[in-house]
């Protein structure tokens, strides 16, 4: 079984709004709810578990009736971390799934995610045993302890930069949480980086520059200008 871990417990300080980032209305439709709707039509999503803020639960469950998210099977409270957030999830899934099953875990705030995206990674992982969404690098990159000057600067052909889905088996999940807990690993940045303290290989899979992170007021108009525009047909 393929089933999506979305992780949306986090309280969206940035945002600087009343209501969590994940449950702003865009269009008359919560954020939360275009990234589970981008799950829910995938032929090969069977189920989704959302890590989701104490006291949302049962507004996310309305949501979920609301806009017919029928894969919605689970949702779990989520910890102090991101990294703490997503084990609770996988806590969950492991009462429910096998650990040969295979887990997406992703933003919830990144609500525009594509069948294609999704279908990538399923395949990587398919044949890698892991996938990691991501993009090449683009602009010039430089190191700034200061973050006003620097003098050092990386070379951007060898640069990756990774979004979501994080998708590997359950069971892989598993021992990598189990042994960060013994290392003392916490408050990684992203399952990828856990991944990598733990000396595990990441293998790519297609990234979007569309399959952006909401994270501040900015972010939301982005998003809201990408939902309302078309491809130019023209365009290869």
């Amino acid at each position: 079984m393929n089933i999506a871990l979305l992780t949306a417990g986090g309280s969206g300080t940035r945002m600087n709004q009343d209501i969590p980032k994940q449950f702003i209305h865009v269009n008359n439709q919560p954020v939360i709810i275009y990234t589970m709707q981008a799950f829910q039509n995938h032929p090969n999503i069977d189920a989704i578990c959302v890590v989701c803020l104490d006291g949302w639960h049962d507004v996310l469950w309305a949501y979920a009736k609301q806009f017919n998210i029928t894969k919605l099977r689970h949702v779990v409270s989520g910890g102090c971390s991101g990294q703490e957030s997503i084990y609770h999830g996988l806590v969950e899934l492991q009462k429910y799934y096998d650990e040969t099953d295979i887990i997406l875990i992703h933003d919830g705030n990144r609500a525009l995610v594509s069948a294609e995206i999704i279908s990538d990674s399923l395949a990587q992982c398919s044949l890698h045993g892991s996938a990691v969404a991501a993009i090449p690098c683009t602009e010039a990159v430089f190191v700034s302890a200061d973050k006003q000057t620097s003098c050092k600067m990386l070379n951007r052909d060898e640069l990756m930069r990774t979004q979501t889905p994080h998708t590997y088996p359950m069971g892989k999940l598993l021992w990598a949480h189990e042994q960060a807990h013994q290392r003392g690993i916490v408050n990684t940045v992203a399952t990828c980086t856990l991944m990598c303290e733990l000396g595990e290989p990441i293998h790519f899979s297609k990234g979007s520059e569309r399959n952006m992170k909401i994270t501040t007021v900015e972010d939301l108009d982005l998003f809201q200008s990408l939902l309302c525009c078309e491809k130019v047909d023209w365009l290869k």
